[in-house]
Protein backbone atom coordinates (compact mmCIF):
# COMPACT_ATOMS: atom_id res chain seq x y z
CA UNK A 1 0.00 0.00 0.00
CA UNK A 2 2.66 2.53 0.59
CA UNK A 3 3.89 2.01 -2.78
CA UNK A 4 0.56 3.69 -3.91
CA UNK A 5 1.24 7.26 -2.46
CA UNK A 6 3.42 9.12 -4.77
CA UNK A 7 6.56 11.38 -3.14
CA UNK A 8 5.11 14.96 -1.80
CA UNK A 9 7.73 17.53 -0.94
CA UNK A 10 8.37 17.62 2.74
CA UNK A 11 8.88 21.09 2.76
CA UNK A 12 5.17 22.06 0.93
CA UNK A 13 3.34 19.64 2.91
CA UNK A 14 4.61 20.34 6.41
CA UNK A 15 4.13 24.27 5.76
CA UNK A 16 0.69 23.18 5.52
CA UNK A 17 0.75 20.72 8.43
CA UNK A 18 -0.41 17.76 6.59
CA UNK A 19 0.65 14.50 6.15
CA UNK A 20 3.75 13.61 4.92
CA UNK A 21 2.57 10.28 2.95
CA UNK A 22 -0.94 11.67 1.64
CA UNK A 23 -0.30 15.40 1.70
CA UNK A 24 -4.49 15.51 3.11
CA UNK A 25 -4.62 14.21 6.37
CA UNK A 26 -3.81 16.70 9.45
CA UNK A 27 -0.34 16.23 10.98
CA UNK A 28 -0.69 18.42 14.30
CA UNK A 29 -3.57 19.52 16.54
CA UNK A 30 -2.99 22.55 18.24
CA UNK A 31 0.49 22.18 18.09
CA UNK A 32 1.00 18.42 19.15
CA UNK A 33 1.52 15.36 16.25
CA UNK A 34 -1.56 13.66 16.13
CA UNK A 35 -1.78 9.87 16.52
CA UNK A 36 -2.40 9.16 13.01
CA UNK A 37 -3.45 10.47 9.79
CA UNK A 38 -7.21 10.53 9.25
CA UNK A 39 -7.06 9.74 5.56
CA UNK A 40 -3.85 6.82 4.89
CA UNK A 41 -3.83 5.50 8.53
CA UNK A 42 0.00 6.81 8.56
CA UNK A 43 0.78 6.34 12.39
CA UNK A 44 2.58 9.08 13.85
CA UNK A 45 3.60 8.21 17.28
CA UNK A 46 7.54 7.31 15.71
CA UNK A 47 7.68 10.89 13.99
CA UNK A 48 8.23 13.82 16.31
CA UNK A 49 10.28 16.61 15.77
CA UNK A 50 11.27 17.39 19.99
CA UNK A 51 12.47 20.72 20.69
CA UNK A 52 14.22 21.22 17.19
CA UNK A 53 10.92 23.65 16.54
CA UNK A 54 11.38 25.59 19.10
CA UNK A 55 15.24 26.35 18.88
CA UNK A 56 14.37 27.61 15.27
CA UNK A 57 11.32 29.66 16.76
CA UNK A 58 13.82 31.16 19.65
CA UNK A 59 16.32 31.85 17.08
CA UNK A 60 14.24 33.23 14.06
CA UNK A 61 12.42 35.55 16.91
CA UNK A 62 15.07 37.12 18.42
CA UNK A 63 17.00 37.97 15.29
CA UNK A 64 13.43 39.82 13.90
CA UNK A 65 12.18 41.33 17.31
CA UNK A 66 15.65 42.45 18.77
CA UNK A 67 16.07 44.67 15.67
CA UNK A 68 12.52 45.80 16.16
CA UNK A 69 12.81 46.98 19.74
CA UNK A 70 16.17 48.69 19.43
CA UNK A 71 14.96 50.56 16.08
CA UNK A 72 11.64 51.56 18.31
CA UNK A 73 14.03 52.76 21.37
CA UNK A 74 16.09 54.62 19.66
CA UNK A 75 13.38 56.27 16.88
CA UNK A 76 10.71 56.24 18.94
CA UNK A 77 12.59 56.87 22.96
CA UNK A 78 9.56 55.14 24.31
CA UNK A 79 8.30 54.72 27.82
CA UNK A 80 9.84 51.29 29.61
CA UNK A 81 5.93 50.59 29.71
CA UNK A 82 5.93 50.38 25.74
CA UNK A 83 8.30 47.59 25.69
CA UNK A 84 6.75 45.70 28.65
CA UNK A 85 2.93 46.03 26.73
CA UNK A 86 4.16 45.89 23.02
CA UNK A 87 7.16 42.82 23.12
CA UNK A 88 4.91 40.02 24.68
CA UNK A 89 1.75 39.80 22.40
CA UNK A 90 4.00 40.30 19.05
CA UNK A 91 6.81 37.54 20.12
CA UNK A 92 3.80 35.33 21.70
CA UNK A 93 1.92 35.84 18.32
CA UNK A 94 4.69 35.51 16.10
CA UNK A 95 5.98 32.24 18.18
CA UNK A 96 2.46 30.61 17.77
CA UNK A 97 1.93 31.11 14.08
CA UNK A 98 5.88 30.06 13.03
CA UNK A 99 6.31 26.76 15.63
CA UNK A 100 3.21 24.88 13.69
CA UNK A 101 4.86 25.13 10.35
CA UNK A 102 8.27 24.36 11.49
CA UNK A 103 6.89 21.63 13.26
CA UNK A 104 5.31 20.38 10.33
CA UNK A 105 7.97 20.71 7.81
CA UNK A 106 10.59 18.78 10.37
CA UNK A 107 8.05 15.72 11.11
CA UNK A 108 7.51 15.80 6.89
CA UNK A 109 11.44 15.89 6.65
CA UNK A 110 12.06 13.22 8.73
CA UNK A 111 9.59 10.81 7.70
CA UNK A 112 10.78 11.32 4.33
CA UNK A 113 14.40 10.90 5.70
CA UNK A 114 14.58 8.34 8.26
CA UNK A 115 11.70 5.94 7.40
CA UNK A 116 10.43 5.42 10.28
CA UNK A 117 8.19 2.45 10.49
CA UNK A 118 9.23 1.44 6.80
CA UNK A 119 6.43 3.91 5.37
CA UNK A 120 8.42 6.55 4.12
CA UNK A 121 8.40 6.69 0.51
Amino acid sequence: MPDSYPPLSPVLTGLRCRCPRCGEGRLLGVLAVRDACERCGLDFHAHDAGDGPAVFVILLLGALVVPMALFAETRLEPPMWFHAVVWPPVILALAILMLRPLKGVLVALQYRHRGLGGDAA
